[in-house]
Parts: C-alpha cells; sequence; structure tokens
C-alpha cells in the first residue's frame, strides 16, 4: 500500500490506515487545549523548567543557555511559562527543580553526555562535554519517571533518557555500516540546517501514531551520536529509514514521557509534527499542575 502527503499537513501516512484529519486523539486534543487556555498569558500558567547549557560566549564569558525557539515552543504551542535552568549542581538541586517546575524540556545541545555515564572510556569521537548538566539530567529524568511528573526529550534530551534509564550511545552512527549522515548540515541559514530531512516511521498504533495521527512523518535531523543499546525501560516507537531510533517512551511510566531525536522546537507553532507533541507536553503539565493544587 502506498504513501500520500497532504500539502496542507506536511505529514506523510499510509492510504486508508490512518489519516491526521480523522484522528480523535489529536482532534480532541487541540480541541480541549484551545477551549481551556483562551488566553494563555492571563493564566496561571504551569511552569516548564528548560534544561540549560553552559557555553563560553567570545572565549571569555561563562553562560548558560537556551535557544530563543525552545522558549517559543513552550509558551506558544505547550501553553505554559518558560524558564532557563542553570542545569549545574553549585545552583540548584533536583529536589528544588522538581518542586518548582511542573515539567522539563530536555534540550539539545553541542556538549555530549560523557561516557563514563554508560560504561565506557571517553575518546577523541565522544566530543565536549558539560559534566554539570549530566549531574542534573539524568538523576532528574530518573525522578519525573518516579514521580510521573512529565519531560520532553529533545536530541541530546532524547539521549540523556535513555543513559538515564541504563542504556548507551554510539559517538558516531554515520560510521555504523548503513547508517546516513545525521549531522546537521554546516552551512546554510537556519531555514536550511532545520529543514525536513528524512522521514520517521512510527509503531503502527503505538503512542506516537496515534498523537501524530500518521505513522510516517518527516523530520529535520541534527546529530551525530545515537543510541547503540536502549534501556529496558525504553521502548524505541520511532525508526529512521536507516533503523536509527528516533522516537521513544518509558514503558509503563506513569507521567509523560515522549522524547525524540529530531529538533520538534523549529517551527514548532506551524509544523504538523511538533504542534501536537507540544501540545501534548503542555497538557501533560497542567494536569500535574492541577493535581499538585488539588494535593497541596
Amino acid at each position: 500500500m502506498g504513501s500520500t502527503k497532504r500539502a496542507d499537513q506536511g505529514i506523510l501516512f499510509k492510504v486508508g490506515q490512518f489519516d491526521p484529519f480523522a484522528d480523535k486523539f489529536t482532534r480532541l486534543l487541540l480541541t480541549h487545549i484551545s477551549a481551556e487556555i483562551q488566553n494563555p498569558m492571563t493564566q496561571h500558567r504551569p511552569i516548564i523548567g528548560i534544561i540549560g547549557n553552559h557555553y563560553v560566549i567570545g572565549d571569555r564569558y561563562p553562560a548558560h543557555t537556551a535557544g530563543t525557539m525552545n522558549a517559543h515552543a513552550v509558551a506558544d504551542v505547550a501553553c505554559a511559562m518558560p524558564l532557563i535552568i542553570p542545569t549545574d549542581p553549585r545552583f540548584v538541586s533536583v529536589a528544588e527543580l522538581l518542586d518548582t517546575c511542573d515539567g522539563f524540556l530536555l534540550t539539545g545541545g553541542r556538549p555530549n553526555v560523557h561516557p563514563s555515564e554508560y560504561g565506557e572510556e571517553e575518546t577523541p569521537a565522544h566530543g565536549t562535554f558539560d559534566r554539570a548538566r549530566d549531574a542534573i539530567t539524568l538523576p532528574l529524568v530518573r525522578a519525573c519517571v518516579a514521580r510521573g511528573q512529565p519531560f520532553l526529550g529533545i536530541c541530546r534530551g532524547f539521549q540523556e533518557v535513555n543513559v538515564a534509564l541504563g542504556g548507551s550511545l554510539h559517538p558516531e552512527i554515520r560510521e555504523i555500516a548503513g547508517r546516513m549522515n545525521h549531522r546537521m548540515p554546516p552551512d546554510g541559514q537556519l531555514e536550511e540546517q532545520f529543514a525536513l530531512r528524512h522521514t520517521v516511521r512510527f509503531s503502527q498504533g503505538g503512542v506516537f501514531h496515534r498523537l501524530m495521527g500518521a505513522e510516517v512523518v518527516m523530520t529535520n535531523t541534527l546529530h551525530g551520536q545515537g543510541i547503540l543499546r536502549p534501556a529496558d525501560s525504553l521502548v524505541i516507537d520511532g525508526h529512521a529509514s536507516d533503523g536509527t531510533p528516533e522516537a521513544t517512551y518509558v514503558k509503563d511510566a506513569a507521567g509523560f514521557t515522549l522524547a525524540v531525536q529530531w529538533h520538534p522546537e523549529w517551527n514548532a507553532q506551524n509544523d504538523p509534527v511538533s504542534r501536537p507533541l507540544f501540545a501534548a507536553f503542555g497538557q501533560a503539565a497542567r494536569e500535574w499542575q492541577r493535581a499538585r493544587r488539588l494535593s497541596a
């Protein structure tokens, strides 16, 4: 059975199997969010902690930063309040973050998870590291899974979820036989670097299939590392055409634990793949916020 593409959706889907416009789950979710939040800026929005990365600006000024597109996706699509976290145990603790935030966006970033976190020695192929971020995000993921507190993992955040739960990474997946180069193009404008470049196929009837209303979608790709050995509790729910894991969630977790290897924060308000992902994440954060208020 062939595939087709709706121009106004930009999503590939299997003819006769799952029309994204007919997916009741996605339509009901977006309708509910729209009705519940008529003017999100006037509401007490849930707080989404955006994991910041440590950089040195101009070779002299240390900073914790997060791309503006992350804040746009959280505020405009998840309808939550974005809060950039200085991800360093000198400044924050996991306990404080869990008490302050209603959910977490585990962002991408150039520094990689240190290989010692999954039992391997450091090599030049592993790139640069942010050990302070490792010290916060890995236990934070485990705590969120245990509590049912929502998080959304992106790129490095996708990899952090796997490592936090006991999995491992490959430092350069394009070196694996049969794999393509998933790295960001070195040149061009942001629109070119974040352009849709390959398909991701979800498990038929799985979590991502139901959420997206499509079995096959187009995504961007900007990563060098990838999952080598998945954690026992991690469900790989989507793969690129070369077999690279691209979408996961934690089996039997009480909360929202979706993670993707691509960058859905880019053009999240308009992209038909990013929009339902961030909308569902925001709804999970609102439910966590509501439950916490009722238990207070």
